[in-house]
């Protein structure tokens, strides 16, 4: 059976009140249902509260935490002579981006009792201040990486 053709990413749209492609694209990753007016809503709500909270900018906090949360190293299965090995590989530009994403929506999510907006709003402050759910992640998964140091002539 033949290979599918590479699929290339399209670059994601700019969000319409901080023209950023990187808001742009955690509002299509925090949308439910197609709702993107309401994911809108929740990150922007999200940005004031940061804003009353640190005096800072809600959009320098997200992109500090993000930049903190992206991965260097993470782990893919290889199949080797009949055993699974879980060899870490480096990671590139935009799946770094797209993995700290997840899991700062992920953490977010996990909790429960507030709103969506002040949830997002605290771990996106404690993922700038490298701390919170989402920070737990990448150590854990840096961690793994470096207990399979031993694999990596595998990748």
């Amino acid at each position: 059976m033949p290979r599918r053709k590479r699929q290339y990413g399209r670059p994601w749209k700019a969000d319409a009140k901080y023209a950023s492609p990187l808001v742009g694209h955690f509002i299509g990753l925090i949308m439910w249902d197609g709702k993107k007016t309401a994911a809108e809503k929740i990150i922007y709500d999200a940005f004031d509260i940061i804003h009353e909270r640190t005096k800072k900018g809600g959009l320098n906090v997200f992109e500090q935490a993000i930049k903190n949360i992206s991965p260097l190293l993470e782990l893919k299965s290889r199949r080797v002579g009949g055993a699974n090995y879980q060899v870490p590989i480096p990671v590139s530009g935009d799946r770094r981006q797209t993995l700290a994403m997840r899991w700062i929506r992920e953490a977010c999510r996990k909790q429960g009792g507030r709103p969506m907006a002040d949830r997002l709003a605290t771990e996106l402050i404690d993922a700038s201040n490298r701390a919170g759910m989402a920070m737990k992640k990448r150590e854990e998964v840096h961690r793994m990486a470096d207990a399979n140091k031993a694999f990596a002539h595998f990748a």
